[in-house]
C-alpha cells in the first residue's frame, strides 16, 4: 500500500508564510520525551501509515525543501520519497506526477496535506471496501468551499459538486482510496481531456459518466481545512480542547 500527498501547492490563502504551508505548527508532538511543535502534514502522515502504507510519495514544488529536510530529521513507519511539480497545474496534474509509481500498487491513498481529519482511522473503511475508487467523506458546515459528493443510500456517488455555493450535501471528500489500476485510467482519461481538469471532482464526474463506478464511505467525523487562517486558528483550538478530555471509542480505535 502506497500514499500519495500533493504539496505543491502556493498556499495562497495563507500567505506570507515563513516555511511550506504544510509545515504550519498545528498542535504537538513528543521527541525523546520532549514536546514539540506538529507540522499539519505529519497527521495525515500518521494516518496513512497506521492505514498500512508503507511508502509514501510527496509531490513537491521545487522550492519546499524544508519538506523534504523536517521529514529527514525523524524515522516514519514508512519510507517517504519525493516527486517534483515543477509548475502549479492543480491538484489532477500534482497526483498524476506520482502515479507510475503507484500504478502497481493494489491500493492507494491520497489526501490533502493542509488538512487535519477524525477520527484517525478513517482511511480504514474505505480500504475494506475494496472499491476501484472510494471516497471518504467528512460532513462540514460549508460544502460551497470543497467538494461536496452527492451519493445515494448504497454509497454509491452520483455527482461531486466543485466548490458550488449552492451544495445540495453537507458532506464532502476528504481522502481517497483507490486501486493502482483505477488510478492509472484517472490519469489516461485525464491526458483525453487534454489535462484540462486541475480539480479532482471534475476527472471523478467525466469518470462516472464514461460509465465507470465510484463509492463513498461516510466515516468522518471532524474535518478541519488548515489553509485558511480561519481553519488555521479552528484547528489549533479543537486540538487544544481534544487534549483536555479523553478520546471517544472512534477516535481510540
Amino acid at each position: 500500500m502506497i500514499g500519495i500527498i500533493p504539496a505543491a501547492g502556493a498556499g495562497e490563502r495563507i500567505q506570507p508564510l515563513g516555511c511550506s504551508k504544510e509545515l504550519l505548527p498545528v498542535g504537538s508532538r513528543h521527541v525523546d520525551g520532549v514536546e514539540r511543535p506538529k507540522a499539519v502534514a505529519e497527521y495525515l502522515v500518521e494516518r496513512m501509515i497506521a492505514a498500512g502504507a508503507e511508502q509514501i510519495c510527496m509531490v513537491i514544488s521545487a522550492e519546499k525543501s524544508d519538506i523534504v529536510k523536517y521529514f529527514a530529521e525523524r524515522d516514519y513507519g514508512a519510507e517517504i520519497f519525493y516527486v517534483v511539480q515543477q509548475r502549479p497545474r492543480g491538484l489532477c496534474d500534482a497526483l498524476f506526477r506520482a502515479e507510475s509509481f503507484v500504478r502497481n500498487h493494489d491500493r492507494v491513498l491520497i489526501g490533502l496535506p493542509d488538512t487535519i481529519w477524525f477520527p484517525e482511522n478513517a482511511f480504514r473503511p474505505a480500504i475494506d471496501s475494496g472499491a476501484d475508487v472510494e471516497l471518504v467523506l467528512f460532513p462540514v458546515v460549508n460544502p460551497s468551499a470543497f467538494d461536496a459528493v452527492i451519493c445515494d443510500d448504497s454509497g454509491r456517488v452520483e455527482r461531486v459538486e466543485v466548490k458550488q455555493p449552492d451544495a445540495r450535501s453537507c458532506w464532502i471528500w476528504g481522502a481517497v482510496t483507490t486501486s493502482g489500476q483505477a488510478l492509472h485510467a484517472l490519469r489516461l482519461l485525464w491526458e483525453a481531456r487534454h489535462r484540462e481538469d486541475q480539480y479532482l471532482g471534475h476527472l471523478l464526474n467525466a469518470y462516472m459518466g464514461a460509465g465507470n463506478g465510484v463509492h463513498a464511505t461516510l466515516s468522518g467525523e471532524t474535518y478541519m481545512d488548515v489553509g485558511t487562517l480561519a481553519g488555521y486558528r479552528a484547528a489549533q483550538d479543537f486540538l487544544r480542547e481534544r487534549g483536555k478530555r479523553k478520546p471517544t471509542v472512534s477516535e481510540a480505535a
